[in-house]
């Protein structure tokens, strides 16, 4: 579906990646981003996400973030799979961002197994840190603990940020933020209703 494509995939990615769309969030600009891609979310079709799910990784995570913005839970197990497959940089992102968004201990679950998959890796450098970020944020929803068994002394994050670089407290702070401005705009979009 080209079209899909077209409609929601090029005026949003390069905003989507790395959360950039944060920078102007609280600019006239970043509110008619944040409104559009609530309203783009409630409105696109299953068979429209498919459709980004089978392009490369601008339309999945397109997808990916219209999954997680709208709150759609019934694309877990699609996301589940792509994500711990890993096989298109940058998707991962937005995988996580859906995970952190459905929020249960099923998509904390998800999280787990790819970073103990992935972690256990320190050459390869894919959504680590976004992986974390994401399982940090449901731990503080759901006021459990999974973060704790990579960040003790010696754990899997000790050795993978050893070989990679990575400011996770930052991270976290991104991650939570970027969350943040989505909620809020969902929220006005409810009272606009």
């Amino acid at each position: 579906m080209p079209d899909a494509i077209d409609r929601y995939v090029p005026a949003r990615y390069s905003q989507l990646l790395h959360g950039n769309f944060a920078a102007m969030a609280d600019s006239p600009e970043g509110e008619v981003f944040l409104r559009d891609l609530v309203e783009d979310a409630r409105r696109i079709t299953g068979d429209e996400l498919e459709a980004l799910f089978e392009a490369d990784w601008r339309p999945r995570i397109t997808a990916a973030w219209l999954i997680g913005a709208d709150r759609r839970t019934e694309w877990r197990e699609r996301i589940r799979e792509l994500f711990l497959e890993s096989k298109l940089v940058f998707a991962g992102q937005g995988y996580c961002f859906a995970l952190a968004r459905f929020g249960t201990l099923a998509d904390a679950e998800i999280l787990v197994s790819y970073l103990d998959h992935y972690l256990a890796r320190p050459t390869l450098r894919y959504d680590q840190a976004w992986a974390l970020a994401a399982l940090h944020h449901i731990d503080a929803d759901l006021r459990t603990a999974y973060t704790s068994r990579y960040l003790r002394p010696g754990g899997l994050w000790e050795s993978w940020s050893a070989e990679n670089s990575t400011d996770l407290p930052f991270q976290k702070m991104w991650f939570d933020k970027l969350c943040s401005h989505v909620q809020r705009a969902v929220h006005a979009a409810d009272v606009r209703r």
